[in-house]
Parts: structure tokens; C-alpha cells; sequence
């Protein structure tokens, strides 16, 4: 198993601290191992094996080696592979959930539960953001895939990643303009960096689709 750090992340520590939000981010941070740890564990749950882990600004990414005999067993129009995916997807913002459960039921000083429970509640709606490879992308994917096969589900999927960043860009604008806080602002940044590597590899496999079927 790899395992790499993203030296992005030291960026992020000095913008954070020099705006004076290095506490939350170190909090958000906290729970984003915790909540990427609720999808390593359902993988392994699931028999899938962890083939790489890095460090990223929003926690860690985890990538599993796939299995053969997964792409064998068909679920509709998609595999067993697919149903894993939803399943480690779902895993994460579950962690969250769990944890704020917990924290309502604790003792402990009103701060700092306050902070718990907003850091998680943040790191569920982003996660849950359907916009590929985000956590609520990776669920509609799996779902579309399932239900209309690869080829539509990539396609439907990238559709609706860029409505919805789109959106978001929009909304987060607002609140920068408005609330003048840089997290907005990186959280926004990532967004779209990630959007632009998957709308690249979108593009690559739709042409390999074409090729494939005007061959």
C-alpha cells in the first residue's frame, strides 16, 4: 500500500492561519480523517483492499484495488463492483452522522460541541455534493451506472456535475461577498480543481466510447 502527502496542504495551513482559522480547519480536518476512515473500513468490510492513501487539504483519499470476479456479477446494467462503491460512498457521511450522535449525548462544554457538530454538518453537505468524484457524486454514478449502464451513467453524471457546480459557484460567491471568509473561497477552489481533472478523464473515456463504437 502507497501512501503519499499532497504538499497543497501546507498552503492551506498558512492561508488558515494567517486569517486566523486554523483552529477550525484543524477541526475540520480532524473529522475528515475520521469520516475518509469510515470509508476505509467499510472497503475492508466489503473484501476490498486498500491500494493507496494520500494526504490531501480536505483529509485523506483513499483508492482500493478492484477485484476481477466484482465486474463478473451483474446488477442490471452495472456489477457487484458498483453496488461496493455506493455502499464505501454512503460509509463516510455515515461516520459524520454517527458522530454527531454521539456528541449530542456528551457532557461536554457547549463550545466546543457546538464546533463538533458544525464541522461535521459541513463536511456531510460538502461530501454529499452531487458532483463527481465527491462522495454524493460517487453515489449517482453508482446508482446510474446500476440502473442505465456505464456509458449513460458517466454521461448523466457529468451533466449533472456541472448544473450543480455551477450553482454552487454561485451561491458560494454570494456568501464570500457577504461573509468574507476564505474557507468559502478554497472550499469553492477545490471544487472546481476536482471537476476539471474528472471532466479530463470524462472526456478521454467518452472518446474511447466513440471509437470504440464506430469501429
Amino acid at each position: 500500500m502507497k501512501f503519499r502527502i499532497d504538499l497543497r496542504i501546507f498552503l492551506f495551513l498558512i492561508l488558515f492561519y494567517f486569517t486566523k482559522q486554523i483552529e477550525i480547519y484543524l477541526m475540520v480536518l480532524i473529522f475528515a480523517f475520521v469520516h475518509e476512515l469510515g470509508h476505509l473500513l467499510a472497503g475492508i468490510i466489503l473484501g476490498m483492499k486498500p491500494e493507496r492513501i494520500e494526504l490531501i487539504p480536505t483529509g485523506l483519499r483513499i483508492q482500493f484495488k478492484l477485484k476481477p470476479k466484482d465486474y463478473n456479477v451483474k446488477i442490471k446494467k452495472g456489477n457487484l463492483l458498483e453496488l461496493k462503491k455506493i455502499i464505501v460512498a454512503i460509509a463516510g457521511p455515515l461516520t459524520n452522522i454517527i458522530i454527531l450522535l454521539i456528541v449530542e449525548n456528551l457532557h461536554i462544554n457547549i463550545f466546543a460541541q457546538i464546533m463538533i457538530i458544525l464541522s461535521n454538518l459541513a463536511i456531510i453537505v460538502y461530501n454529499l455534493i452531487p458532483i463527481y468524484p465527491m462522495d454524493g457524486g460517487r453515489i449517482l454514478r453508482g446508482f446510474l451506472h446500476i440502473l442505465l449502464g456505464k456509458k449513460k451513467g458517466m454521461e448523466y453524471t457529468h451533466k449533472i456535475s456541472s448544473v450543480i457546480i455551477v450553482l454552487i459557484t454561485i451561491i458560494a460567491t454570494i456568501g464570500i461577498i457577504y461573509l468574507k471568509n476564505i474557507a468559502i473561497f478554497l472550499a469553492i477552489t477545490y471544487l472546481w480543481y476536482i471537476y476539471i481533472i474528472e471532466y479530463k478523464q470524462y472526456k478521454i473515456q467518452n472518446n474511447i466510447y466513440e471509437i470504440i463504437e464506430n469501429y
